[in-house]
């Protein structure tokens, strides 16, 4: 039977297994893709024209007279540092986990956790910078636009860390494996997109 099914996937009678999700097909053997990916993308979509949106806005009012550029704190370069490191520490999970090196995937991943809540606390911490330096929402537009993307940013970020809690779960319960760690894979997308939108939010707000 096991030969039979290999000789009729060469001959294109059946379809080759996917690696989207690590796991199997859908029922219907339609999407190539698994629906926890099509919801993400879906997610990703949507999160999209919300940073489009503002960032349009934000384009068009910066040129107005009134506009005001505020001092942004320095800080915001380490969180960036802190948020890319996350990144990297899940991409070294994603290598353990292909070897089932159980340990090392836990610990990777609790690496990136860290890192992600170092993150929010330094954002945190350049409100507050922002604050004593009497730097409000309603201060300038630049502030407002400043406030607003970082905020929106971090509410999705941590979106991200409850994602993250899941996917730890299931790694101390051993549940992540070479063969299947969809969560991982569709969590690792989150996360990376993530880095992406504050990194062009980062530099729309200092450089454009």
């Amino acid at each position: 039977m096991a030969e039979l099914t290999q000789k009729q996937r060469r001959g294109g009678i059946l379809p080759p297994p996917s690696d989207y999700g690590g796991g199997p097909r859908d029922s219907g053997g339609s999407f190539p893709i698994s629906k926890a990916y099509l919801a993400t993308w879906i997610l990703l979509t949507a999160i999209i024209m919300l940073f489009a949106g503002l960032s349009s806005a934000y384009i068009v009012l910066r040129g107005l007279p009134e506009w005001q550029n505020i001092t942004v704190p320095r800080l915001v370069w380490a969180n960036t540092l802190i948020l890319v490191a996350s990144s990297v520490a899940i991409e070294f999970a994603r290598a353990a986990v292909r070897k089932d090196q159980f340990s090392v995937v836990r610990q990777w991943l609790f690496v990136s956790g860290i890192l992600g809540l170092s993150f929010l606390a330094g954002q945190i911490a350049v409100w507050r910078q922002l604050v004593k330096a009497g730097v409000y929402l309603s201060t300038t537009l630049h502030s407002s636009f400043f406030y607003v993307l970082t905020g929106a940013h971090a509410l999705h970020l941590a979106g991200g860390i409850c994602g993250l809690v899941v996917v730890l779960w299931r790694a101390f319960g051993n549940q992540l494996t070479a063969a299947n760690h969809e969560p991982l894979k569709v969590w690792a997308l989150y996360w990376h997109f993530m880095d992406v939108v504050w990194i062009y939010c980062f530099l729309l707000l200092l450089l454009a």
